[in-house]
């Protein structure tokens, strides 16, 4: 039988589609206006969170850092605003981080892309 979500993947779930909202309709700042939240992990004891993010046009974690450092900065704000808008008793703790996985998937479809045209152009 399937494990049904619990309260930590709930959690994560409503501060992930919230948190997309107020980055783009609460926040000013132009270095987070091409932000967009792939994740997020909350801990069991829901006190802390792992906010995962991408930024459109960044091709390495050192482009994204500017955006990061922006968003951790907000995190107070950020946080007040979820306490708002949730009936939560306590807001986790936001911490964002750059998510490095789709620049890793970019890399190994290229991979897979030279492999399989080395592969046909070995076969002509």
């Amino acid at each position: 039988m399937a494990r049904e979500f619990g309260r930590p993947e709930r959690v994560a779930d409503f501060l992930l589609k919230e948190l997309s909202v107020l980055i783009q309709q609460e926040m000013r700042d132009p270095r987070v206006s091409m932000v967009s939240i792939t994740e997020v992990e909350v801990s069991r004891d829901l006190s802390h969170a792992k906010v995962y993010l991408t930024v459109l046009g960044c091709d390495s974690k050192d482009d994204a850092k500017e955006p990061v450092k922006v968003l951790n900065g907000a995190a107070g704000f950020l946080r007040s605003q979820l306490a708002k808008n949730s009936s939560m008793r306590t807001t986790p703790t936001l911490r964002f981080y750059f998510d490095e996985s789709q620049l890793r998937a970019g890399h190994i479809e290229k991979l897979l892309h030279d492999l399989r045209s080395e592969k046909s152009s070995g076969n002509q």
